[in-house]
């Protein structure tokens, strides 16, 4: 009766092993940091994440995830699709938005963000040369579409419209 009992901790320790392994490596595999999910907005079928707002820029924005670490809160954006070689520009800004208005909601600076494509996790210092460029850049888009200036739909894929929050206004969508 002992042996059985052995045997069936030693087989229950081992399925505990391969669990534990496992779930380490699925969570490698999101790109997320050590640390605790502060914020998800990553198609969870609960409630709806609460956007940010800043009324000063005039920016919303939603990041997929922030994790703590410690007194730290890190944005982290999760993007599909091809790895690039370096993080499109475009995914910087996006970023460094989530970066901004995590600081403002919460007065905590973030040091750094992370762009998880399905290859590679790049982090992204959240410096203060980046958020004045960050500010330019806003400014710079609000300048072209107060002056009437027409802004185009930036792609050719119908997948990105149908996934897109401004697609019900939207006179250029594909889908």
């Amino acid at each position: 009766m002992a042996l059985n009992n052995t045997w069936l901790a030693l087989l229950c320790l081992l399925i505990a092993a391969f669990l534990f392994l496992f779930a380490r490596r699925k969570k490698d595999q999101t790109g997320l940091p050590g640390g605790q999910i502060f914020y998800e907005d990553m198609g969870r079928k609960e409630a709806v994440a609460q956007a940010f707002f800043d009324p000063r820029l005039n920016l919303t924005g939603k990041p997929d995830y922030i994790v703590r670490q410690g007194k730290a809160l890190i944005p982290v954006e999760v993007k599909t699709g091809r790895t690039p070689p370096e993080p499109y520009d475009a995914h910087i800004f996006q970023l460094a938005a989530y970066c901004y208005l995590v600081d403002q909601a919460t007065g905590i600076r973030p040091p750094y963000g992370l762009i998880n494509y399905p290859k590679q996790t790049f982090k992204i210092d959240y410096s203060t040369e980046l958020e004045e460029i960050l500010k330019l850049l806003i400014q710079q888009m609000r300048s072209k579409g107060q002056a009437g200036a027409e802004i185009r739909r930036s792609h050719e894929e119908p997948s990105r419209c149908r996934r897109c929050g401004f697609r019900h206004v939207c006179d250029q969508r594909l889908a």
